[in-house]
């Protein structure tokens, strides 16, 4: 309890780190620095994925449940996009008033990051070794450059350096919630593990697809983000070796 409690309050509170250099910045990041930041946090995710979730949801459960869990993580977060309004952290355009704009955008991150939180607190309850803290520390990597976007976008709203800040670390917070939820489910009914890691594995390749590598591809840095996607693969399965 303990230590998803701790894994999931740091995977949290690393939005916040991210967020740190807004309160230094003097100039907005360029379009090419932003790709390459979403590219290595898909890059990231697709390896905490594909090369520890998966193989585990299938160890664990077998192929039926790595698909109807897959499958589920992958509809859930269709409805929530379905449901939330889109904001695109690179190419927003400054068409609607201030309020509703970062309502918007705090409200769709903060709902973004519920199946993250889902995703640390399955994998601690699935009792298999430093899975918990390899994907805790996959989704705080994810997490902090997607602070320093949030808070980049809040202050480009005419918001203080410091409230930017502090609504970008508050969007993680969520997570601590969803995570104690996922491991509170899953530990004690065994059978929903190999679902619960399936399903994490889902949510995690859809942001990936639909949302990381598209908006990492818009602004003509294609090259690079190719480059930062493999690199953050790399890192990753590099991290899996470690732990």
């Amino acid at each position: 309890m303990t230590e998803v409690l701790i894994g999931s309050i740091l995977s949290a509170l690393s939005t916040g780190v991210g967020a740190l250099p807004i309160l230094f910045l003097n100039q907005e990041l360029t379009h090419r620095w932003k790709d390459i930041l979403l590219a290595l946090t898909a890059g990231i995710m697709t390896a905490a994925s594909t090369m520890s979730l998966i193989p585990e949801s299938l160890q664990s459960g077998g192929f039926f449940s790595l698909a109807i869990g897959l499958l589920l993580g992958v509809v859930t977060l269709t409805l929530l996009e379905q449901n939330i309004p889109h904001i695109d952290l690179e190419h927003s355009k400054t068409g609607i008033q201030f309020d509703e704009k970062a309502l918007l955008i705090v409200s769709a991150i903060t709902l973004h990051n519920l199946p993250e939180g889902l995703s640390v607190g399955v994998s601690y309850a699935s009792n298999v070794e430093n899975t918990g803290n390899l994907i805790a520390l996959a989704i705080g990597l994810q997490n902090a450059p997607e602070g320093l976007l949030v808070a980049l976008f809040l202050a480009q709203q005419n918001i203080s350096k410091i409230k930017a800040f502090l609504i970008a670390t508050l969007t993680g917070s969520v997570e601590i919630v969803t995570s104690l939820l996922g491991f509170y489910l899953t530990n004690f009914v065994d059978s929903l593990v190999s679902y619960g890691l399936a399903f994490a594995a889902g949510a995690m390749l859809f942001i990936i697809y639909k949302e990381l590598i598209p908006e990492s591809h818009g602004d003509g840095n294609e090259r690079f983000a190719t480059y930062s996607f493999i690199f953050g693969i790399l890192f990753m399965i590099f991290l899996i070796n470690i732990f």
